[in-house]
């Protein structure tokens, strides 16, 4: 077979079931036919997904900007968004069926939406490039929390009543204290996701391989305890339940924890690679599947080689 699964140790879950964002992906089980491998646009340099509702998963460019919309049915998909031409990188749906794509080195977070591909909001959270790379964004129930790779800070769109999204400056900052030590001229703060009681924010930092526990009212963040495992080059982040799924990219592998309620510790459990992991940047799920955009990193002639995301049993 061409997946590997490394079992590490064994885990108990105990307690009250976790929290999930309103966009939970579906629960049915894809069918057998539906592909393990998508082929994505040539040169299209992917590097975030997302499923949507129904069938549809999106993928962001870090070339263009655009947004491709794939059924996960068949693998066939189109370009839904005009380009930016600065990057899409990771993203979120929600129920309503909007889109929120972070930015990179624009500094921005936009909202589209996920049927037809307009723009609803952008938000500019930082003018200044490189002094931005905002990277990756999570919904909670009452707002997007966005990263920013080259700032300590967490970036927040409130959401109004029945979810209506704010004016353009609408945003806060949220400056991050505690343990978190931010470290000039690397990647810092990448995926980010719910700790499983969701009441606080998980964050790893790729460059030292630390995850942390943020708190949103106030910014302290505690490293949490893996028990001296290192998730380096960790990218984006999934949560489901109490189990967190890590992509570490560059080592090609996704590192799968449990988590305590609280988000405060883990276990790591198993590890899941495959043959056609090349450098993936990130993940989500449908039914009992994961899908991974492969970035590949460092290819010759980016914007011309092929690119492909593939799925893998969780």
């Amino acid at each position: 077979m061409y997946r590997h699964l490394r079992s590490l140790a064994v885990v108990t879950a105990v307690g009250l079931a976790a929290l999930v964002p309103a966009a939970a992906p579906a629960s049915a089980a894809p069918s057998a036919a539906f592909p393990t491998t998508i082929q994505l646009p040539n040169g299209f340099q992917p590097e975030g997904i997302a499923t949507g509702i129904g069938t549809y998963a999106y993928f962001g460019s870090r070339g263009t900007g655009v947004v491709y919309r794939v059924d996960l049915r068949t693998g066939a998909g189109k370009v839904i968004t005009e380009p930016t031409n600065t990057p899409s990188l990771g993203m979120k749906t929600d129920a309503r069926g909007r889109l929120f794509v972070a930015g990179g080195t624009g500094g921005d977070g936009r909202v589209y939406d996920g049927r037809s591909g307009r723009l609803l909001a952008q938000y500019r959270f930082a003018t200044t490039p490189p002094n931005t790379f905002v990277n990756d964004v999570i919904l909670t129930d009452d707002a997007a929390w966005f990263t920013d790779s080259n700032r300590a800070v967490l970036y927040k769109v409130p959401f109004g009543r029945h979810g209506r999204l704010p004016a353009a400056d609408g945003f806060e900052t949220l400056a991050l204290t505690g343990a978190y030590q931010h470290v000039d001229g690397a990647v810092n703060l990448n995926g980010i996701a719910r700790t499983p009681d969701g009441k606080g924010l998980l964050v790893v930092q790729s460059n030292l391989g630390f995850l942390f526990r943020v708190d949103p009212r106030t910014g302290v963040t505690t490293q949490v305890d893996l028990g001296g495992v290192s998730v380096a080059r960790g990218d984006g982040l999934l949560l489901l339940g109490r189990t967190l799924y890590v992509v570490q990219n560059r080592d090609n592998l996704i590192s799968v924890f449990t988590l305590n309620k609280a988000g405060t510790a883990g276990t790591k459990v198993k590890e899941i690679t495959d043959t056609r992991f090349d450098i993936p940047t990130t993940v989500a799920a449908f039914g009992n599947r994961l899908y991974l955009p492969n970035a590949r990193f460092g290819v010759a002639d980016p914007g011309t080689v092929p690119y492909n995301a593939v799925a893998v049993d969780k």
